[in-house]
């Protein structure tokens, strides 16, 4: 807490309203739960469907509490973190309100079994109690209760209002109501050190162990020395931080950070929080996050350890908010297929109230969206993690495993020359499902000797551990690209029962859509209109079959003229980040294609019947596109594993699998 009665600490910002000053104003001096709805009703919620859900997670509908079941393999997890509910619990004032913090517990339950939040553990931040009375404990250890008997696992750390002095002063009411001995029978429970103020605990999410460190409010020499070892015993887990005091915020309360600042970085370490840092975080790689309480308003920052690597340190604390902050929870939500963090802030007291009981301030305060409490963070957790935990890397599968029944092409760069080392005229890439389909070098005019190089780059689920390099573009024409030989049998191929294309391709940072765009990939020499195509749509001077991407944000397009129609199929898909692989897939069952990104079907897939693929009997081209019987536009990136089989594949059968 910031201003509290002998804390005796001082703010990095301005002080924050007392405590009994904060009741006088929202008239609650005095009062307990009954409270709430005093000032009257206010309308209903917006999302009345949101907030039925909500109380039903509370357990106020039917159904009550259910059971702790998080999925400990899934990508999508939650850690519930709940700070400073001192003024929920002030025994000596016979002030004892508990039934906010209940509600959140009940949420914590009930949410482990909903997949859209997942929650998997919960931390506490510290000051339970406004006054560390024997008869607060008694009740805090009391509401704590229902999260033991359902084995939730959660922690808890000292707050300065729970103790005083640093975790040498031995026995307390606090380490007697919710020490060590708590957490013996939890599963989430690793240790304590020989103070018990200071606990390690693990949970597994996301298919790994996470490591968490509930520190006391003033660790000792030894404290740390104990915390540090817990770290080096467990090498490889990530670990998250928890204190009662590490950062406060640098701006008002009365004033959003939007106003003063920027909300990523509104935070500024304290002089405690200084010796946390330096005894035990910056060193310490695996430190990724660090939570504290304490101050208000929320905020948080970001620093580079010894590594060089960020962490990110948030303060969050409610004590200041409508009814002590209601046992708000701060939800951050894990997800590691879109490597981010989301951060929601919610009060499940009030969002288990029915909406149209709700009084003013419960409006109010059922969720914060200010950009403290309710944001995202990019966070590439392979990367992020890398120093301690590297990605196993999938090796490369021999070409013969990629063979599937009705392969007619498959082309690899793993065998042609060093990264970064020139494509020359004697180095044929051959075709690798034995039919003789082998490519060679072809440059337009004027060319330089290094537009097609090899490449060591790849997607992580290629089969092949290389690629080619292509450094082509329109403005002026220029590049090299490879061409199957005129005998080739993939040149006269129709493909009347069905087909599946598959490519891996990165798009570079100076992609430029006025001399990129319509690059392809994959096409087929041969002019619409001499395969006497017509009709609408029909342009008879293209090829007669491209896989490119467009000017129009990189999205990637099938445009092929089938043999039962005479105008084309044209198949798009969605906008493809540069400096990304993306695997590419074009499948057509006979009459149907369907284009892939990622093994993911792009919303442009047309119903048209679409048989086969019209042919010349002319070559086919990588990295190359013609018009009007010319080349026009050669690729500009990188393209890996290219395969071509005559049906189509499941899913299942991808290159990627």
């Amino acid at each position: 807490m910031r201003t509290t009665q002998g804390s005796g600490e001082s703010s990095p910002a301005p002080e924050g309203p007392s405590r009994r000053s904060f009741l006088r104003n929202a008239g609650l001096a005095g009062v307990g739960a009954t409270a709430l709805g005093a000032l009257g009703a206010a309308p209903a919620s917006a999302d009345p469907a949101a907030d039925n859900a909500a109380a039903d997670a509370a357990g106020r509908r039917p159904g009550g509490i259910g059971r702790w079941s998080p999925d400990s393999e899934s990508l999508q997890f939650t850690l519930a973190v709940m700070p400073d509910t001192q003024y929920l619990y002030w025994g000596s004032q016979n002030s004892l309100a508990p039934e906010p913090q209940e509600a959140s517990f009940r949420y914590v339950i009930n949410q482990s079994g909903n997949p859209d939040n997942n929650i998997v553990f919960m931390a506490h931040l510290g000051d339970l109690t406004q006054d560390a009375d024997p008869t607060s404990f008694q009740a805090v250890g009391k509401a704590f209760e229902v999260m033991d008997s359902h084995n939730v696992a959660y922690s808890v750390l000292a707050g300065n209002h729970d103790v005083s002095g640093d975790d040498t002063r031995g026995s307390t009411p606090y380490l007697q109501t919710m020490g060590p001995q708590r957490f013996r029978r939890s599963k989430s429970f690793l240790g304590a050190d020989a103070s018990g103020y200071n606990t390690a605990h693990t949970f597994r999410a996301a298919g790994r162990e996470w490591l968490l460190l509930a520190m006391d409010w003033r660790t000792s020499a030894a404290g740390f020395a104990w915390a540090d070892q817990v770290i080096k015993a467990h090498p490889k887990l990530p670990v998250i931080l928890t204190a009662h005091e590490i950062v406060g915020s640098t701006y008002d309360d009365n004033v959003y950070p939007y106003e003063s600042g920027d909300p990523e970085d509104n935070a500024v370490i304290t002089d405690y929080g200084q010796q946390v840092w330096d005894r035990l975080i910056k060193d310490n790689d695996q430190v990724f996050l660090t939570l504290n309480g304490h101050y208000w308003p929320s905020g948080r920052v970001v620093k580079k350890n010894s590594a060089g690597h960020d962490v990110h340190l948030h303060i969050t604390n409610y004590q200041n908010r409508y009814f002590g902050g209601g046992g708000m929870l701060r939800l951050y939500h894990f997800d590691l297929e879109r490597n981010t963090i989301d951060v929601e802030t919610i009060s499940p007291w009030i969002l288990a109230q029915p909406p149209a009981e709700r009084n003013r301030m419960a409006v109010l305060e059922s969720r914060l969206t200010t950009p403290v409490d309710y944001f995202s963070m990019p966070f590439d957790f392979d990367e992020r993690f890398a120093g301690f935990l590297p990605v196993p890397v999938r090796p490369a599968r021999p070409a013969n495993r990629m063979l599937v029944p009705g392969t007619l092409a498959y082309w690899r760069f793993d065998n042609g020359g060093g990264d970064g080392s020139p494509v020359t005229a004697g180095q044929p890439v051959r075709d690798l499902s034995g039919h003789g389909n082998d490519l060679s070098l072809a440059s337009v005019a004027g060319t330089a000797a290094d537009a097609l190089t090899w490449s060591a780059g790849h997607h992580p689920d290629q089969p092949g551990h290389a690629s080619l390099r292509f450094a082509g573009g329109r403005n002026p024409l220029h590049g090299a690209y490879l061409t199957t030989g005129s005998r080739a049998p993939l040149n006269a191929e129709t493909f009347q029962r069905g087909y599946t294309i598959e490519a891996f391709i990165k798009i570079p940072l100076d992609w430029d859509a006025n001399n990129n765009g319509f690059m392809a990939l994959l096409s087929r020499w041969g002019a619409a209109g001499a395969a006497g195509k017509h009709g609408r749509n029909t342009d008879p001077k293209e090829p007669v079959a491209q896989l490119c991407i467009s000017n129009n944000g990189r999205e990637p397009q099938f445009n092929c003229y089938p043999l039962n129609q005479s105008y084309p199929t044209t198949n798009w898909g969605h906008g493809l980040p540069e400096n990304t692989w993306w695997h590419l897939a074009v499948v057509n069952d006979g009459h149907h294609t369907r284009m892939y990104v990622e093994s993911s079907p792009v919303a442009d897939n047309p119903s048209t019947d679409s048989v086969g693929i019209a042919s010349l009997g002319l070559a086919w081209m990588l990295g190359g596109h013609s018009y009007d019987g010319a080349v026009d536009q050669v690729f500009h990136g990188w393209i890996g594993d290219v395969r071509i089989v005559g049906r189509p594949l499941r899913l299942d059968e991808f290159m990627t699998k």
